[in-house]
């Protein structure tokens, strides 16, 4: 008895889990708690919250796989209009820290409710496009865009230009795996490019020290350069195959900054080298790969929308964060999925992995 009991928990418990999914996000996991160890050798503390934000975010995704397609559908709304809603509050009643306000306390924690909007915005355009699937017009693609647009805004208002363009990269994703044209892609591109003008008066000052930054990081080297200056040394010192895992010095003298959040790419580079990272971002394509899979696979456009949106809505996260913390692109606030320390947005990003598993899992239940 007991051993058929434990084998229908069992049964249970896996039955909506994609294997290669959990297994990458696991192996990735691994690394990034590793790497969080080192970065943090002299707090134990975070080591700790750390494991303890895995832990949660393995249980949202277990949860969220558990779900069938037709029931996510019915969260996109009410998420989309609580997000809205949370990030007009934060403007009243937010926490500022470092010169912006992004954060909303409830009393024992505080929460970031542009996080939530990653999830809320691609779920409610992914909505709209399926109820609207078999008579898609020009207007529809308009309506989708200025829902996307709301919240963009009021999070780069903030200002939070990091959340902001992973959110418009989510939303965009939507709108083009739903059929957005290529002729109108090109405009927007063209409309962009001449809007850059525009947009550059539109940045904050240490906005645009940023992007300036960029081309020469040592006109401000003690500065607004540091970060990429100290990074790229430490990427550059960890040779072919590191310099071994608790070894790194750029790491352990502290010259790195935010060395467990958004530059752990750059602790990570120095203790395992190029070969290393090669293995890392080896783990991150067969991640968005998998997603791109389930995609191709999914039996309704909600589905398909959405898969694609969250797995590219990954690899914007990898590239983004690889590419300000090598010095190719200018310093935001995007973590490394997986692997930066933090709570909120690791949950969200496993959110995302559970709903890639609910589309796979529940992909023969749903009929068009």
């Amino acid at each position: 008895m007991l051993q058929q009991f434990l084998a229908r928990l069992w049964s249970r418990l896996v039955a909506h889990v994609d294997v290669p999914l959990l297994l990458i996000t696991l192996t990735i996991m691994a690394i990034g708690l590793t790497t969080v160890f080192s970065a943090t050798y002299d707090d134990d503390n975070r080591l700790l919250a750390q494991t303890l934000n895995m832990a949660v975010g393995l249980i949202a995704m277990w949860a969220v796989a558990q779900l069938p397609p037709q029931k996510l559908m019915r969260f996109g709304v009410p998420l989309y209009v609580l997000g809205l809603l949370l990030l007009i509050l934060v403007f009243f009643f937010g926490i500022k820290v470092n010169g912006a306000r992004r954060w909303l306390s409830l009393g024992f924690t505080r929460v970031q409710p542009a996080e939530l909007l990653k999830i809320a915005v691609p779920l409610m355009l992914a909505c709209y496009f399926h109820k609207h699937e078999a008579l898609l017009k020009f207007r529809h693609y308009v309506i989708a865009c200025l829902l996307l647009l709301l919240p963009f805004a009021l999070i780069a208002k903030q200002p939070d230009l990091g959340t902001a363009i992973l959110v418009g990269a989510a939303g965009f994703y939507v709108i083009f795996f739903a059929g957005l044209s290529w002729w109108v892609i090109g405009g927007l591109l063209a409309v962009a490019a001449g809007a850059t003008p525009f947009a550059w008066t539109m940045l904050h000052d240490y906005q645009r020290k940023r992007i300036l930054t960029l081309i020469d990081p040592t006109t401000d080297p003690l500065g607004s350069g540091y970060h990429i200056i100290q990074s790229t040394i430490a990427i550059g010192s960890g040779g072919s195959f590191g310099k071994g895992w608790l070894a790194g010095t750029q790491t352990h003298l502290e010259f790195i900054p935010e060395r467990h959040t958004d530059f752990i790419l750059a602790v990570f580079s120095e203790e395992r080298g190029l070969l290393g990272n090669g293995i890392l971002l080896l783990l991150y394509l067969l991640l968005v790969g998998r997603g791109l899979m389930i995609a191709a696979k999914a039996s309704t456009v909600f589905a398909r929308v959405m898969a694609g949106s969250v797995s590219l809505s990954l690899f914007t996260y990898v590239f983004v964060n690889m590419g300000m913390v090598s010095g190719v692109l200018p310093v935001v606030g995007v973590p490394l999925p997986f692997m930066s320390y933090g709570g909120t947005a690791l949950v969200t990003l496993s959110v995302g992995i559970g709903i890639l598993m609910s589309i796979h899992s529940h992909r023969m239940l749903v009929r068009t």
